[in-house]
C-alpha cells in the first residue's frame, strides 16, 4: 500500500476501504505511522481545498471526516505506542449545553486529528463545568466549542466564566464556531478566536500556535 494511494482513498472519500488500506500499510508494509498519517493529512488537505473552492460540498467534508475517524481506528494505537506523539497541543472540543448538534464538531475534529493536534472530545450539551474539569484534567492549550442555536450562544460566556473561576482563563484559548456566531459576538461571549466553518477552524487554531 503506498502513500500516494491512501491519500486518493481519503480524497476519493473510500470510507469503506480505509481501514483496511491503514491496516496493510502498518502490518503488511510496515510502513511508520506517522508517514500514514501525513499521508491521510495530505487527502483531508485536498479534501479541504476542495470544499473552499466549492468543488466538495458539506456531505463530502462529512463523509470525509468519516473516512478519517476510521482510519484512525488503526492508526492511534501505533502513534500512540510512538515518542512522536508526546507534547502535542491538547484541544477540547465540545457542543455547548442545550446542543445537540455534532456535524461542525466531528468535521473539526477529524481535521484537528489529522494535523496532528491531540484530540479531547466531550460530545454535544456539556456542561460549563465539565469542561472546566476536563482543563484541569488533561491541561489543554485550546477549547473550541460549537454553538448552532441562537438560544445556547449564551453558554459560550458560561464556559468563559467558569474558567476565569477556576483561575484558568489566561492559560487557554476558546475559539467557537456555528450560524448564529461572528467575530464581533464570539469576543462579547469571551472567546479569544471565531471560524465560520470546520475548514477555518483548523487555520485559525495553527495560526494561533504558530504551526
Amino acid at each position: 500500500m503506498d502513500f500516494e494511494k491512501l491519500t486518493e482513498l481519503i480524497i476519493e472519500l473510500e470510507v469503506d476501504d480505509i481501514e483496511a488500506a491503514v491496516k496493510e500499510a502498518l502490518e503488511v508494509d510496515g510502513k511508520e505511522p506517522f508517514d500514514i498519517l501525513n499521508a491521510l493529512t495530505k487527502g483531508m488537505d485536498e479534501v479541504g481545498r476542495r470544499y473552499e473552492e466549492k468543488e466538495y460540498y458539506l456531505t463530502e467534508l462529512v463523509l470525509a471526516g468519516e473516512t478519517m475517524k476510521e482510519a484512525f481506528k488503526v492508526l492511534q494505537p501505533a502513534l500512540a505506542a510512538s515518542d512522536q506523539t508526546q507534547d502535542k497541543i491538547k484541544i477540547i472540543i465540545a457542543t455547548v449545553k442545550g446542543d445537540n448538534h455534532d456535524i461542525g464538531k466531528n468535521i473539526l475534529g477529524s481535521l484537528l486529528l489529522s494535523s496532528g493536534f491531540e484530540l479531547i472530545d466531550l460530545g454535544m450539551d456539556v456542561d460549563e463545568n465539565i469542561i472546566v474539569d476536563k482543563v484541569k484534567e488533561t491541561g489543554a492549550d485550546i477549547i473550541a466549542l460549537s454553538s448552532l442555536l441562537t438560544m445556547t450562544v449564551e453558554q459560550i460566556k458560561a464556559v468563559h466564566e467558569a474558567l476565569i473561576a477556576a483561575g484558568l482563563r489566561d492559560s487557554v484559548k476558546l475559539i467557537v464556531g456555528g450560524a448564529p456566531l461572528n467575530m464581533e459576538l464570539a469576543r462579547k461571549l469571551g472567546a479569544d478566536l471565531f471560524a465560520d466553518d470546520a475548514v477555518s477552524g483548523v487555520k485559525v487554531i495553527k495560526e494561533a500556535f504558530g504551526k
